[in-house]
Formats: C-alpha cells, sequence, structure tokens
C-alpha cells in the first residue's frame, strides 16, 4: 500500500495521571476527566486536533455518543464558539466508523467499515489530503498504536489518580520516541500535550 499523499494519521484522548482514559466503574466513570474537558487549555486543545483533520475515525461507542450529542451543540448560538467549530467540524467531515455490528451509519457523512484498524488507516492514507484523527476511541487507539501508526499523539492529562480503569498504553507496544511540540497547562493542573512520532 502506497503511503504517497503523506497524510498524518492523530489520536486524541484525556488520560489521568495514571494513564487511564476511564475509572475503575467502566467506559462511563469518566469523574476524574471530565472536570478537566472544559476548561479553557481543553477548548483550545479541542480546536487544535481537528483544523488540520479531515477524516475521523471513530468506533461504534463513540460515534454514537458524540453523533448523538455534538450536532445540536453546532446549533446552538450560545455554546462556546471553540465548542461550536469542534461540532460543525465533527458533522461536516468524513466519519470512518469502525463496528463488527452495524450495517449501515445512521449519520450523515459516515461509513461504517468492519475491517482491522491497520488495514484501515492504510487505506486512508492511500488517498486524499489532511490529517486522519482517530477521536478518543481507545480501542481503536490502541490497535494503531500497536502497529505503530500514530504520528501524533494529543493528550489531555487530569491531575488525578483513578486508581483503576482501562490503560491506553498496555504493555507489548513497539518501542518508540515522541518529540513534545506543544504544551498547555492550566489553572487546575490539567496539561494538553502534543507529541510527534520520531520516525
Amino acid at each position: 500500500m502506497s503511503d504517497s499523499t503523506g497524510r498524518k494519521v492523530t489520536a486524541n484522548i484525556n488520560l489521568t495521571l495514571d494513564g487511564r482514559y476511564n475509572g475503575p466503574g467502566g467506559p462511563g466513570d469518566l469523574g476524574a476527566i471530565v472536570p478537566y474537558a472544559v476548561t479553557d487549555v481543553a477548548r483550545n486543545h479541542l480546536t487544535r486536533i481537528w483544523e488540520n483533520a479531515t477524516t475521523v475515525v471513530l468506533g461504534r461507542g463513540n460515534a454514537e455518543g458524540f453523533l448523538g450529542f455534538w450536532p445540536s451543540v453546532a446549533e446552538d448560538d450560545n455554546a462556546d464558539p471553540r465548542d461550536r467549530g469542534y461540532a460543525k467540524w465533527l458533522v461536516d467531515t468524513e466519519k470512518v466508523v469502525l463496528s463488527t455490528t452495524l450495517a449501515e451509519a445512521p449519520w450523515s457523512r459516515a461509513r461504517v467499515v468492519n475491517a482491522p484498524t491497520a488495514e484501515v488507516l492504510a487505506d486512508l492514507k492511500a488517498t486524499g489530503e489532511g490529517d486522519i484523527l482517530i477521536n478518543t476511541s481507545a480501542s481503536v487507539i490502541k490497535a494503531a498504536l500497536a502497529a505503530d501508526l500514530v504520528d501524533r499523539l494529543y493528550l489531555i492529562v487530569c491531575p488525578e489518580i483513578a486508581g483503576g480503569g482501562e490503560r491506553l498504553f498496555d504493555d507489548g507496544l513497539p518501542a518508540s520516541k515522541w518529540t513534545l511540540t506543544h504544551r498547555e497547562i492550566g489553572e487546575s493542573g490539567e496539561m494538553a500535550l502534543t507529541y510527534d512520532r520520531v520516525r
């Protein structure tokens, strides 16, 4: 598969100090993360993650959650302009939803693909332009990291230890080196970090 387009694969996720994207209560346990997702630093970060992206890749669960919530924000004149910008981008951009259970996408500008993450990303990289953003879908990010296909990581590190829950960086990932290209620290101690893969 040719990689001649130069498209970057980027990934965005929020983590606790102990590296978890949810707490011990499971996928809905976001108590250590949610308070930091609406800060100025987080909203500025939100703009950075999508401004160069032309395709968003989501797992089914995230697609259902995001596409049930953000379209109303895109229409809300009272919403923070950064939230609206992101919401409009999410509604209007090409969406690829990885799922083994959905037959077709119930959302506009979205298609469902039932294939391994690495294969889907290789296909996307072979055509088109702009960044390919894996947006907060941990299972997809993990598969992309395992295949060493992530070129940029957008992280928000929240100043809490969850003490349980699922970690993003599992044992067994290929070793890799990253360069910190952006950092911003919020008043509550949250950090927005951008790391680029050194190849």
